[in-house]
């Protein structure tokens, strides 16, 4: 036994040995290959095939290029059948550019390859100039780990009501810059998206022992996800659109230097609705329409039931409250503000038979409305948000 060989002691065990493959494809094959493999994997991850156009990632629009070039190579059908489950090969999925009209550096341009490459100037298409870290990979997923918000119609209206601020210039966009600090009920736009953040949990440290929480962060589709603060604060730093809102800064309502929007005296008014619809019957008590006025608030209500603004039905005043050199808008955007969340959600007929939906009323308590009142007059509103659940200010 002694005198057996590695081979012969194996045979005499009676172990096969396979001899190894060489591999039957070129260097071309292999490529070919690899990048049809990271198609796949973008096909697994999101459902479908890449697509085209601006407005997406560049990885996936590199991809696409990438699809519609193997589509055409003569060997792909042989060579890529086996692993092509999903039937990316057969163009189901119609390209937005047509490849045949792109030259030879528009095409590079569009793959993302390096055109003083000996390689890309062949037309490599697996070849990429740029190729993120894997740390900006994890970052980017992460922001992309969304999910759908059970609860977001309690977000929609905070939402709705951030764009008019943003609109009427009572907040403003700023590039994500030197304040890096992100607080609960900030606004953000990442990735074209408007961000809340709902939540922050508890601190923990990152293996480099940095600070870090987990984020309960609210999206304006109806998404969420539950990222860490550094992943956010790095997705705003490396989109160039990446924003942050101001908080509202709510301004002398009141002064001696007269502004615009300055009425030399006016009237807060508050409305009851008269209409008949079923939910307007139902909380008739609690629903209430706040607007302000330079003039009459007569005349600012004659043909309310011909006005889809007035739920076309009469209203009853039940409060008014008269003010000396208040900014119109300010104070408009300060009740928004207030009670966007508790702003309802209702859809009526006009006299046309067109679906209309007034967006003034609001499901809040007279008491709490003249409570809003009297903070705005001592300036303590600043301090406060309206807790919908308990339907009473509370600290901020």
């Amino acid at each position: 036994m002694a005198d057996l060989d590695d081979d012969e002691l194996l045979d005499a065990l009676g172990v096969e040995v396979a001899p190894i493959k060489a591999s039957s494809r070129t260097p071309r094959e292999e490529r070919i290959v690899a990048g049809f493999e990271d198609i796949l994997r973008f096909h697994q991850a999101h459902g479908r095939a890449p697509l085209h156009g601006e407005g997406r990632d560049i990885f996936e629009r590199l991809y696409a290029v990438r699809l519609d070039q193997i589509r055409q190579l003569p060997e792909a059908q042989t060579l890529l059948a086996a692993l092509d489950g999903p039937g990316l090969l057969s163009g189901a999925v119609a390209s937005l550019v047509d490849v045949d009209d792109l030259d030879g550096d528009a095409l590079l341009a569009e793959l993302g390859l390096d055109q003083g490459d000996e390689s890309a100037a062949q037309g490599d298409i697996t070849v990429l100039r740029h190729v993120r870290s894997s740390i900006e990979k994890r970052a980017a997923e992460e922001i992309a780990d969304r999910t759908p918000c059970s609860d977001f119609d309690k977000f929609q209206p905070m939402f709705e009501q951030a764009e008019r601020e943003l609109k009427s210039g009572f907040r403003k966009a700023l590039r994500f810059g030197r304040d890096i600090s992100i607080t609960t009920s900030n606004y953000f736009i990442v990735g074209g998206q408007l961000a809340y953040v709902a939540e922050i949990g508890e601190e923990i440290k990152t293996i480099s022992g940095h600070d870090d929480a987990r984020l309960r962060v609210i999206f304006s589709n109806g998404t969420e996800s539950n990222l860490l603060m550094r992943s956010l604060q790095k997705a705003l730093y490396k989109d160039e659109t990446g924003r942050r809102l101001t908080d509202t800064e709510m301004g002398p309502l009141f002064g001696d230097a007269p502004e615009p929007d300055d009425i030399e005296s006016g009237t807060i008014y508050v409305l009851r609705s008269m209409s008949s619809h079923p939910f307007v019957t139902e909380h008739r008590e609690l629903i209430h329409k706040i607007g302000v006025t330079g003039g009459s608030v007569e005349t600012r209500i004659a043909g309310a039931e011909k006005d889809a603004t007035y739920l076309l039905a009469g209203v009853e005043v039940v409060a008014t409250y008269k003010l000396h050199n208040l900014n119109r808008t300010k104070l408009e955007n300060i009740f928004h503000r207030l009670f966007g969340a508790a702003q309802i959600d209702l859809s009526i007929e006009d006299r046309f038979e067109n679906l209309v939906k007034p967006r003034e009323w609001f499901l809040v308590p007279l008491q709490v409305i003249d409570e809003a009142v009297q903070r705005i007059r001592d300036g303590s509103i600043t301090d406060m948000a309206y807790d919908l659940e308990t339907a009473r200010f509370v600290k901020l």
